[in-house]
């Protein structure tokens, strides 16, 4: 069926959803994003989504041309109009952007104008369910991530092509999942997911400045962990660290929490979906749908 995208203040049908060819978001990946969830028709952590938003604006020199609580707003409405058979979408995935507007084909952003406020709401499903009960195979990428002193990892643009180049190399060795190392060698996350461990109890996972993106989901679950009694550690991560891990699993606001039981052809712990990690996996839905 046929959606309803919020555009600048207004919801159009998906066909009518259309920004000019000449917005530095389609030429130069100049603007910023966020993808939520929705459980229940209730959206999980929609203030931290949209903070976050507002955050790598701030970092770009983009001003977002509304205030932050019209965002959460214009994001709620939006769901809310769009439906299925049985009513507004229970679980679906909304993604929010904002580009720098229309402009020249030269660089200079001070030549743009407008703004474009874009909210599109539907539903997904990034891995298929037999990959949640098994979990992941997957690669380390020789594509490093983003040098932070070239690029900020906590900027969330829409430039995304470092992590779909990984991301092609992952597919081409049958896999659908790449773990990305840093400009260190260090364990940085995957193509869309933060990434954790667990060995002797205990959780690993890189910090910030490893260069990684602040996951709203990484968050929640670090949260769940503490509460549960489990002790977190934000501390670099190697390889070695990965292949002789009990557990290993990725957090995502799409990919939710999944476990991984391959990587680089290694078996991780006993080769199936561990016990912390499905321990974490329940807190984390039961915390969604409250």
């Amino acid at each position: 069926m046929s959606r309803q995208v919020y555009i600048n203040g207004k919801l159009v049908p998906q066909a009518e959803a259309t920004v000019s060819v000449f917005d530095h978001g389609l030429l130069y990946g100049d603007g910023v994003f966020e993808g939520l969830r929705s459980y229940g028709g209730k959206i999980f952590r929609l203030e931290a989504h949209v903070r976050r938003l507002y955050e790598s604006a701030l970092a770009i020199c983009l001003e977002i041309p509304m205030p932050e609580a019209d965002m959460c707003q214009a994001i709620n409405e939006t769901v809310a109009a769009n439906t299925i058979e049985d009513g507004s979408i229970e679980d679906g995935y909304i993604r929010a952007l904002v580009t720098r507007g229309s402009g020249t084909l030269g660089l200079d952003p001070n030549r743009c104008s407008n703004p474009q406020v874009i909210i599109i709401a539907d539903l997904i499903a990034l891995y298929p369910q037999e990959l949640y009960e098994n979990g992941l195979e997957i690669i380390t990428s020789s594509v490093i991530r983003n040098h932070p002193a070239a690029l900020s990892p906590r900027i969330k643009s829409l430039n995304y092509l470092n992590n779909i180049l990984a991301k092609i190399e992952g597919l081409h060795a049958g896999c659908v999942e790449a773990l990305m190392l840093n400009h260190q060698g260090e364990v940085a996350e995957c193509t869309g997911d933060n990434i954790f461990l667990v060995r002797d109890g205990a959780l690993l996972t890189p910090p910030l400045d490893a260069g990684i993106l602040g996951g709203v989901t990484r968050n929640a679950v670090i949260e769940l962990a503490r509460g549960a009694g489990f002790t977190v550690q934000e501390v670099a991560v190697t390889k070695h660290d990965v292949y002789i891990a009990q557990e290993c699993f990725l957090t995502g606001t799409a990919a939710e929490v999944i476990s991984v039981v391959k990587v680089d052809d290694r078996t991780i712990g006993t080769g199936k979906p561990g016990p912390v990690t499905l321990d974490l996996k329940e807190r984390f839905h039961c915390l969604a749908r409250q």
